[in-house]
């Protein structure tokens, strides 16, 4: 039995990391063979946050312009979202406005939908084009509730990603 089940959606660019991200979310394990997402994939996941049991359904889209139109279906009836960029290629954040009015369409004004703004790859040091306080400031500037780095490759704040957005889903629900 769960407290409760939250649908979350994990939308950028293609090639930024997002379906890396998840599976070492899921297994805690790196695969750097990971293959393009085709459309949407679907996982589920538990965990427990403050005595709380919480199952998270996970939709992680895929980052080609040819799949963003599958986005709005999705978004409907979801909780929450990760918007991912990679740290490595300063135009997978440059979109971030392209992929929020995707999002913001689906919502009504009195929505409150978390979206947290996720750096991935943050392991690639000598290969970074966008720098944390870059990510940080243009994070504040868009209508988002969260800011984080995070590397798949050596579990760097992965399990701190996914419990930051469903804290701020409990908290809409009134569960913390």
């Amino acid at each position: 039995m769960y407290d409760a089940t939250y649908k979350i959606v994990i939308f950028g660019d293609a090639g930024c990391g997002k379906t890396t991200l998840t599976q070492r979310f899921l297994t805690n394990l790196f695969k750097s063979d990971s293959k393009m997402t085709i459309g949407v994939d679907f996982e589920v996941k538990s965990l427990e946050i403050n005595g709380k049991k919480i199952k998270l359904q996970i939709w992680d889209f895929g980052g080609e312009e040819r799949f963003r139109f599958l986005l709005p279906t999705y978004v409907r009836g979801a909780n929450g979202a990760l918007f991912m960029y990679d740290v490595t290629n300063y135009s997978s954040l440059a979109h971030i406005d392209d992929w929020l009015v995707v999002i913001r369409k689906e919502l009504r004004a009195e929505d409150h939908f978390p979206v947290i703004v996720v750096g991935g790859k943050a392991d690639l040091v000598d290969e970074r084009e966008v720098t944390g306080d870059e990510g940080i400031n243009i994070a504040k500037s868009r209508p988002v509730d969260g800011f984080i780095e995070s590397s798949a490759k050596t579990g760097e704040n992965v399990e701190e990603t996914f419990e930051a957005l469903a804290r701020l889903m409990m908290q809409k629900s009134s569960l913390l």
